[in-house]
């Protein structure tokens, strides 16, 4: 247990900071999951539209500390190919 002011202001702001990631990564969990249950039903047309919220989603949690901005990069790389290839499958 914390036993100076300092140490237990630093568990109170660890908690909040806690929270306030978990809830970002949720969104960018729950965008996903909207992203691949569109490439799964093959519209190329809710995937493109899909995947631009997940870009701009992943985009805002990696301009915080919560995503690395390679590993954001990473992600929109991996999800830009399986659009793509969604699209020459469907062309």
């Amino acid at each position: 247990m914390a036993h100076s002011l300092s140490a237990k202001k630093r568990v109170k702001q660890n908690a909040k900071r806690k929270v306030r990631n978990r809830a970002r990564k949720s969104m960018v969990k729950t965008q996903i999951k909207h992203f691949e249950g569109a490439l799964t039903e093959g519209d190329v047309e809710k995937a493109s539209e899909q995947y631009k919220q997940l870009v701009k989603r992943i985009d805002k949690v990696a301009s915080t500390s919560t995503l690395h901005k390679n590993t954001a990069a990473r992600m929109k790389s991996r999800f830009a190919r399986r659009l793509n290839s969604l699209k020459a499958k469907d062309a």
